[in-house]
């Protein structure tokens, strides 16, 4: 049996049961059958609730006249996203707002919930950074297609005809490669930050691991910001009128 969280015990004590038998459905054998949901995936549900929570709360409360904390807090964090989108990605960049903010709410939080005793930051696995960066892909290229439909594969092909089978194997390692380089920034630096801040608090309990926390809540913050911003990078190229 793995080490577990308390939270991701919690889950596996009430749902390894119908989780194990959706993933033989699925003809997945999970490795541990008694203990099928990973802390990872408990840290991922734990964000997604909370933030669900979050948005419940806000749509509650929400006032064009009296707005309150939470909703200034997101306000912000809204206009500051939909400011650098158009930044980067230009005029009508408003309809990529709400999955950027989705994406920088995820990181964020996933990314701080190692600060906190008895969790740990789910983007310090290798496998949910590497979902974001999967996810990000096919947005971007979705939008790609939508924007210019099948012209999108002239993005491809190379500025002249006869570079055009080179261009292609380059375009392609190319595309992959960024997919590569949004997980390892992310996962390096959080499965760093929560080596080194756990390790100081183990050994020096009081004072010096305060700066390490702080140093991590930075790092938190500036990995979630890079990932989104190079996110709008790759949607500004794919939209982009000219290719």
């Amino acid at each position: 049996m793995p080490e577990q969280l308390w939270f991701t015990a919690l889950l596996n004590h009430y749902l390894a049961g119908p989780v194990t038998s959706l993933l033989r459905a699925a003809h997945v054998e999970p490795k541990f059958p008694q203990a099928p949901i990973t802390n990872a995936v408990a840290m991922e549900v734990l964000v997604f609730g909370f933030l669900l929570l979050l948005f419940v709360i806000l749509r509650f409360r929400l006032s064009a006249d009296r707005p309150g904390g939470l909703q200034h807090i997101f306000e912000g964090l809204h206009n500051f996203t939909q400011g650098q989108s158009a930044d980067v990605i230009g005029p009508h960049s408003e309809r990529f707002t709400p999955f950027l903010m989705a994406l920088t709410l995820f990181i964020l939080l996933s990314n701080l919930l190692g600060l906190i005793p008895g969790f740990e930051s789910p983007t310090g696995v290798a496998v949910v950074p590497l979902g974001c960066a999967v996810l990000a892909f096919f947005y971007y290229h979705f939008h790609g297609f939508r924007k210019h439909g099948i012209g999108y594969l002239k993005q491809f092909l190379g500025p002249v005809w006869w570079l055009a089978p080179l261009m292609i194997i380059v375009e392609i390692f190319s595309h992959l490669a960024r997919v590569l380089s949004l997980t390892a920034r992310l996962y390096a630096n959080m499965f760093a930050g929560d080596m080194v801040t756990w390790v100081w608090f183990s050994l020096i309990p009081f004072g010096v691991p305060i700066v390490f926390l702080g140093l991590h809540t930075f790092v938190a913050f500036l990995q979630a910001y890079i990932f989104v911003l190079l996110t709008m990078a790759y949607l500004a190229g794919a939209v982009a009128v000219e290719h």
